[in-house]
């Protein structure tokens, strides 16, 4: 993304010579709003710029970089073409991409009534066009998914490797040292990444009480760290779990590198495939079961109670949508839905088979597979801190990142972390801890009367 500092904005606005130029903001005006009502300037592929009149300027400036970038930004009107739109570079942001997450939603607003859309159209089919040869490039990650085999066992090996094997080498440029790729938790708002982090790792593993010589399942157990800490500071015997390659092959190696190799297994494998017998007393989940459809949940919680020892405990960490739990339904909210084609993009191009439900589902789904509900733990503030920071390590490292995955996954990236910071900060998005028992033959919980050991515990380690 560059820099705000090359926008020159005392420098005067060069006279327009392209007769495109009044096409595309006619189309601004009428979507955007005119330079009274929109806070933010706009920077055409000529160089002039239109600023803002408006008392309150934002901390961005919308740049359509290439003349037909708005026809593809706008046809067919979808969150999938804005988002590629600014992966393929056709507009870019300068200045602060998570306050112009809101021009999505603007977008949305004025296009997707039939009557506001029909009205618009004629502007739309009038806007510049132009060659873009290398297009199909962008569809690349996403083409890969419709070659998949269709009797494929659905959020397995194919769609975890699509994720996550982008390489270690590209994680490693904004993750904290452990590489944990997961929610933060910041006991203090000053806390840098490295801090959080690890005390994430503390806070599962008191929730969960370990104890020297229990048995831990750590299921997507990602490049090790919290069996590494799980089998360090609590002498637990821990068993990690993944389908990616990648991530095994580098947990495995800093479980030996820790001298851990005892104490520590990293198996490449399916959840659904752990042998019947194997028994743990503790069994972990942390950002997961966002891999796992809604109707395939219930036999992700039947195999996690069936790890389990009687007075086991569960502790399963996942993102849910408020967004998904706050619908009327209807047709016409169906109809909306579709057309605007809402994460469309972050199914194609990060998670595929990812589908987001509400806190309600798998609270329900983990009870009926025998649970019982112990805590429940809300970490949204959490996320969005994380993924600014990772955003920040991101940009810190921009021209590396560029040179292993190339500039448009670079986008990618940028585009869904900052989204993503921006849906947890404004409530679309939450992210949960929830610790399940499963109850011995007479009652017993595996939990104390309160949390307050919990929290002793943290203060205890923390001095």
């Amino acid at each position: 993304m560059t820099q705000p500092q090359q926008l020159q904005l005392e420098s005067p606005e060069p006279e327009a010579t392209d007769p495109a130029v009044a096409k595309v903001l006619r189309v601004v005006d009428r979507i955007f709003g005119t330079a009274e009502e929109r806070n933010f300037d706009v920077r055409l592929w000529d160089g002039s710029i239109h600023r803002s009149a408006a008392p309150s300027r934002a901390d961005f400036s919308l740049v359509i970089a290439k003349r037909g970038g708005l026809r593809r930004m706008l046809l067919p009107p979808s969150e999938l073409a804005v988002a590629e739109a600014y992966v393929r570079g056709d507009v870019d942001v300068e200045g602060n991409l998570e306050s112009a997450m809101t021009l999505g939603d603007l977008i949305a607003a004025r296009i997707q009534s039939g009557r506001a859309f029909a009205a618009l159209l004629p502007l739309l089919l009038a806007l510049p066009s132009d060659d873009l040869p290398d297009a199909d490039e962008l569809r690349k990650r996403g083409r890969r998914l419709k070659l998949l085999n269709p009797i494929r066992r659905s959020g397995s090996e194919e769609e975890i490797q699509f994720h996550y094997d982008v390489g270690n080498d590209f994680y490693s440029l904004w993750l904290d040292r452990r590489m944990v790729y997961t929610c933060a938790y910041f006991r203090n708002p000053d806390d840098d990444l490295e801090t959080a982090q690890l005390a994430k790792l503390d806070h599962i593993a008191r929730k969960l009480r370990l104890a020297p010589g229990q048995r831990l399942l750590d299921i997507g157990c990602g490049w090790g760290a919290l069996i590494i800490h799980a089998a360090k500071q609590y002498g637990v015997r821990c068993v990690g779990i993944t389908l990616s390659q990648a991530q095994a092959e580098l947990a495995r190696k800093r479980v030996a590198d820790e001298g851990l190799s005892h104490l520590c297994e990293v198996r490449l494998q399916d959840y659904r495939d752990l042998p019947p017998d194997d028994r743990f007393d503790r069994v972990v989940s942390v950002g997961m079961m966002e891999h796992v459809a809604e109707e395939l949940q219930p036999g992700y919680f039947a195999t996690a109670y069936n790890a389990l020892v009687p007075g086991g405990l569960f502790l399963n960490h996942f993102i849910v949508s408020n967004v998904t739990a706050r619908r009327k339904g209807g047709i016409r909210e169906t109809v909306s839905r579709r057309l605007w084609r809402r994460d469309e993009f972050i199914d194609k191009y990060v998670f595929p088979d990812g589908r987001l439900v509400a806190l309600g589902s798998p609270i329900l789904t983990g009870e009926r597979a025998g649970f019982e509900t112990r805590d429940v733990e809300s970490l949204r503030e959490h996320y969005a801190r994380t993924l600014r920071w990772w955003l920040r390590g991101l940009d810190r490292r921009k021209s590396d990142a560029q040179r292993l995955v190339g500039e448009r996954t670079y986008r990618i990236w940028k585009l869904y972390m900052t989204a993503a910071a921006n849906a947890f900060a404004r409530g679309n998005l939450n992210i949960v801890q929830c610790l399940l028992s499963k109850t011995g033959p007479n009652g017993q919980s595996g939990v104390p009367l309160t949390r307050d050991d919990i929290y002793r515990a943290a203060e205890t380690r923390a001095t």
